[in-house]
């Protein structure tokens, strides 16, 4: 009996009864006739589901109570009850008696229907309960083998600590070993620098010391009265005993040949770089390049000039040693390459490149942004003056004969053309003879369209702002002051010699 009032319970027909009657009762003034006879009709079957279940428990339960049990009540309540149904429908009994006996049928078969269905939900559940164990059992082992990982790796990791730990200390080792051998790279060249410099003072103070003797042995001499009979007396001759510059003339010419394929190798690459990035025509660029390096060329031997003449005006009023005058202004120019006001000619570099018309430049730059490759053009143009002989550029124009003893051609050149479209880099001259290669563009036609192009492109630009006013170097400095100082003493002024200025000269020498 207890599973009849399970199923009855779980089945929820008395709750879907009330809501049934519920959803009637608010919608019964809105329905038709038709549909409220049919809700009425669907909760009389119902209803009578529910008789017909609570006969069966009714059943169930009297059978439980032994022969007599129950029968108070049964004749209390149930028979009157009955009796009551049967004499307001004595009509339709025996229909009404037959229906309810097909709805138990049915509701058997309902009942019968959902039990097959909790069976299987039952094993369904069972089957998915031992896939959770199993489920279960494998993230175990998972956990398990995390675990293992994780002691690994941490092994691994303080493995891998220690030989990080290790590395460093190399590495600290190494790095001050590397210190100490640039400590003594340092310290050999200045040892080589030491010596070269006590070669030359040992040169110089031969000289001297043949100076001297060759002095001692002319005092030794007879009296020119004794000899006046003889011969007549030869006139002192100067010293021919060579100078600093002469001495360090071979050494110099190698690394100033060394450091200007040094600037054709870097400092022209990152120049030509910087200009990509404001410039899209590559042709442009090395115009620009070669313009600068020609134009510093000009500008340093300008620079030089004038420096040689104020060291010799100044120097020819005082010196009377025994080298000539030439190699001691030389000496001196050597000595005090400091002294040479490398920013001037940068800009007058900047002023000569505005005014050409070959090449151009967008009108929000400036040619300053090129300034280091400009003044190291002109450092070492300068210091190729104090060569003997000096070294120079080669002359080079557009739509000139290409020479393969000058020039090597670019990667981009027509190799059967026979004229220079335009150089990329100039070559290094020593008088006749070829030092370094430059390099040159050849292509067919390409001097009539450059004509063309010049004509299209504006005569001039506008002066360079950042060489209006510029910062005086300390070397640029010295050297006014100390021509300030030789033009205010009154014994140039008038002409006669003065100590002075050559003991000044001197001074900064040492």
């Amino acid at each position: 009996m207890a599973d009849c009032l399970r199923r009855l319970i779980s089945n929820e027909t008395c709750r879907i009864l009330q809501e049934k009657l519920e959803n009637w009762y608010k919608d019964y003034h809105i329905n038709s006739c038709d549909q409220n006879l049919t809700r009425c009709c669907e909760i009389m079957e119902l209803n009578s589901m529910i008789q017909g279940q609570l006969f069966t428990i009714l059943n169930k339960t009297s059978q439980e109570g032994g022969h007599y049990a129950g029968v108070d009540t049964i004749k209390s309540r149930l028979l009157p009850w009955l009796g009551t149904c049967f004499s307001s429908h004595t009509c339709g009994s025996s229909s009404h008696l037959q229906e309810s006996r097909e709805k138990d049928r049915w509701m058997k078969e309902l009942a019968c229907t959902r039990d097959q269905e909790i069976h299987h939900l039952e094993k369904e559940l069972n089957s998915t309960r031992l896939q959770l164990s199993f489920v279960q059992q494998d993230l175990a082992e998972a956990q398990v083998a995390l675990e293992d990982t994780k002691t690994k790796s941490a092994t691994t990791l303080l493995a891998a600590e220690d030989e990080i730990v290790q590395l460093k200390a190399e590495l600290k080792a190494s790095r001050v070993k590397e210190e100490c051998a640039l400590k003594n790279l340092d310290r050999m060249s200045n040892y080589e620098h030491q010596l070269q410099t006590l070669k030359d003072e040992i040169a110089i103070l031969g000289a001297q010391k043949s100076l001297l003797q060759n002095r001692l042995a002319l005092s030794r001499s007879p009296s020119p009265r004794s000899m006046r009979s003889r011969s007549p007396s030869p006139l002192p001759k100067r010293s021919s005993s060579p100078g600093r510059a002469r001495l360090t003339n071979a050494s110099r010419r190698a690394r100033l040949v060394e450091r200007f394929s040094d600037i054709y190798a870097q400092e022209r690459l990152d120049a030509q770089s910087l200009l990509r990035s404001y410039v899209d025509d590559l042709e442009m660029v090395q115009r620009i390049i070669y313009t600068a390096v020609v134009e510093s060329f000009r500008a340093a031997k300008m620079a030089f000039r004038q420096f040689k003449l104020r060291v010799r005006k100044t120097l020819s009023l005082s010196y009377s040693g025994p080298e000539s005058l030439e190699d001691m202004v030389m000496d001196y120019i050597v000595r005090q390459e400091d002294l040479y006001d490398v920013q001037a000619s940068v800009c007058e570099v900047i002023r000569a490149m505005n005014i050409n018309p070959k090449i151009s430049f967008p009108p929000e730059t400036d040619f300053i942004m090129i300034s280091g490759l400009i003044r190291e053009l002109c450092r070492v143009a300068f210091s190729m003056q104090t060569l003997d002989p000096p070294l120079d550029i080669s002359f080079g124009t557009d739509g000139e004969l290409f020479s393969e003893y000058k020039y090597r051609r670019s990667y981009d050149s027509e190799f059967t053309a026979p004229l220079v479209a335009y150089h990329v880099w100039p070559a290094l001259m020593e008088e006749d003879s070829v030092l370094v290669k430059g390099e040159a563009v050849t292509r067919r036609g390409a001097v009539w369209s450059q004509r063309g192009r010049s004509r299209s492109r504006s005569r001039s630009r506008g002066r360079s702002r950042s060489c209006s006013l510029r910062p005086l170097s300390p070397s640029a400095g010295h050297s006014r002051r100390l021509r300030s100082r030789s033009r205010s003493s009154s014994p140039l002024r008038s002409g006669s010699p003065s100590k002075w200025a050559c003991a000044e000269l001197r001074r900064s020498w040492l």
